[in-house]
Order: C-alpha cells, then structure tokens, then sequence
C-alpha cells in the first residue's frame, strides 16, 4: 500500500504541471493595463525631449550660419538685365582651397563663373585674373567646413566674392556668380 500511496503521490505533481500551461492560454490582461501606458509615455518623452532639447539646438545652428550672411545693396542699373544673363561670362576653372580649420586634410574643389553685362568687364577680368583668383581664394577659404556643407550658405558665398571683387576692381560690375563645380573632399 506504501508503494500505490507514493505513486499516487508522485503522479499527482505531474498532473498539475500538465495543467499549469493550459490555464497561460488567451490574452494577457497585464499588458494591456501596464504596457500600453507606459509605451504612450515613452512616446510623450520623446516628444518633449526632441521639441524642448534638440530642436532648439538645430535652430541656434541655422541662425548662426543666417547672422553670418552678408547685406546685399541693390543692383544697380549697369549691371546685368535679364535678357543678357548669360552672354558674357567669365569663367574660372578649378581652384582647389584649404578650407580653414583643417590643416590641409580637407579640400575644395571649386570652379566659377560671373555674369559680366558686357564684353569690356570681361576682358578687363581677364586682365586682372590673379586678383580674381586670389579673393575667391581668400573669401573661400576663410569660412570652415560647416559653413562650406550647408548648401544654403553658397548665396553668402556668392554674394562676399562679389563684394571683395568690387573692392579689389571697381570699375567691373559683377551680375551673377555661378559655381560649376563645388567638391568637398
């Protein structure tokens, strides 16, 4: 009888470990009431985190590359009309820079070109190649590589290569600047 009592006995663990799986079946209410909130609380974190934290942060960055932009004066009558853009360009071809900050491992490959509204400016540009060259250098390369990456900073570059041309050669009135070839490396 001993031996059928600790049988029994035995065998009775047994089936309640069977038992046990069958009664985790069907949804699970927990997560329902735990999870949920707390993943729509992760959720309202994050947004907070990115509104009041980040975003600040990037707008900072932007207004300082606008405060950074150059006043632009007016064109005045003798410079280029939409009907001559285009006619008289003269083109410099690939000007390599050092930007600054980056003790020569970084490069910029540059070509540009400026609408001229006639054929004298142009020659007289020509003339004067080593002064144009030498203020796209200087203009392009005084500013540092995040400057030289935000594409939306190229008008300012556009426009302080126009003004150190008219300080450096007055006499030649610039419309446009136009770069042809802008690589950073």
């Amino acid at each position: 009888m001993e031996t059928q009592k600790e049988e029994n006995i035995e065998k009775k663990p047994e089936e309640k470990k069977i038992e046990e799986p069958s009664e985790k079946k069907g949804f699970n209410m927990k997560f329902l009431i735990i999870g949920l909130p707390l993943f729509i609380i992760q959720l309202i974190a994050v947004y907070f985190i990115t509104a009041n934290i980040l975003m600040p942060k990037i707008q900072s960055h932007v207004s300082s590359v606008q405060n950074d932009s150059v006043k632009v004066d007016k064109p005045k009558e003798d410079t280029v009309k939409n009907a001559d853009l285009g006619k008289y360009i003269y083109v410099v071809e690939d000007l390599i820079i050092n930007p600054a900050g980056t003790d020569g491992k970084r490069l910029l490959l540059s070509s540009l070109g400026f609408d001229l509204p006639n054929e004298k400016y142009q020659n007289e540009l020509k003339k004067k190649e080593i002064l144009v060259k030498d203020a796209i250098i200087s203009v392009l390369g005084s500013k540092d590589m995040n400057q030289l990456s935000n594409a939306s900073y190229r008008d300012t570059l556009r426009i302080q290569i126009t003004q150190r041309l008219n300080q450096l050669i007055p006499d030649v009135k610039i419309g446009n600047v136009y770069f042809s070839k802008y690589i950073l490396q």
